[in-house]
């Protein structure tokens, strides 16, 4: 029987996501989950200090990467799953029905016609019940749509990664107004993070510090959740967490590098390719949501 994994996380504040880097203490083998590009939005330069952090980590541990995996297509930060797959090898990997966010942000974007829209940029698409191998540890899939479509949990040992499904159980749970969102698919998807055993460690792609809270923190339990999430705890029906879900989301701003993450992400990391003039550019729809 295979040890428990080794988590070590890596905190980006200026977009409170939260990657990680999960390795086999017995082999040394590793995969890295939900990873930051650094992106100024007012001047559009990228830059890699927070996946050079990880890189660091990894070379200092003497790690080997298999699997860059990504949680879902994120709507808050671009990934820099290309740049890290460039410098540590591992393939890249998204659950299956990044196939509908592609089709449905292609057309919202007006993505070039050679915008391919059936995963192909990523390296490897999973499913419900798949599993993935790294050294003697196992990563299981469970397909936790209702954020996005493509949303999956990735379940390693007593650690799961559960991506914007869920936050601190004091901040509550993900929004469900994005395309392809829904509350009632959301509250069902939770409930096979709660069908996990108790004692379960719980990550989170994100913190954004509730209120009345001073540290920033990421971890938790699925008996936790199940006791205290301020939106799903135990006894929350169906019927009053959609209620509670649609109400609150009518009233959130878009979030700020919504469709500059979006162009990157859907693209498994790459950016769009370069105009005529050489240049790449990110574009923004006017008057769209």
């Amino acid at each position: 029987m295979s040890s428990q994994p080794l988590v070590q996380a890596f905190f980006d504040e200026a977009t409170f996501t939260v990657s990680y880097v999960v390795s086999d203490k017995a082999t040394k083998a590793c995969v890295i989950i939900d990873s930051v590009l650094d992106y100024d939005h007012a001047s559009g330069n990228t830059s890699t200090a927070s996946a050079d952090d990880i890189i660091d980590y990894v070379k200092n541990e003497s790690l080997t990467v298999e699997w860059i995996l990504e949680t879902h297509v994120h709507a808050d930060h671009l990934s820099a799953a290309p740049y890290l797959k460039s410098a540590l090898g591992g393939k890249i990997v998204i659950g299956d029905n990044i196939t509908t966010v592609q089709n449905t942000f292609a057309k919202l974007l007006n993505a070039e016609p050679q915008f391919a829209r059936d995963g192909s940029q990523f390296d490897h698409l999973v499913h419900e019940g798949d599993t993935l191998a790294f050294g003697e540890q196992r990563v299981e899939v469970l397909h936790t749509p209702g954020h996005t479509p493509a949303c999956v949990t990735y379940v390693i040992g007593d650690a799961t990664f559960v991506g914007d499904t869920l936050f601190m159980p004091d901040y509550g749970t993900a929004r469900c107004d994005f395309p392809g969102g829904d509350a009632a698919t959301l509250y069902r998807s939770i409930q096979k993070i709660f069908a996990l055993p108790e004692a379960t460690r719980l990550f989170m792609c994100h913190d954004y510090k509730a209120p009345g809270r001073e540290e920033y923190v990421w971890q938790t339990t699925v008996a936790e959740q199940q006791a205290n999430n301020v939106h799903i705890h135990q006894g929350i029906s169906e019927d009053d967490f959609c209620q509670m879900r649609t109400s609150k989301d009518a009233t959130l701003a878009m979030p700020r590098l919504i469709w500059p993450s979006v162009q990157v992400n859907m693209r498994a990391g790459d950016l769009p390719p370069a105009e005529e003039n050489g240049t790449r550019y990110l574009k923004t729809p006017i008057n769209l949501v």
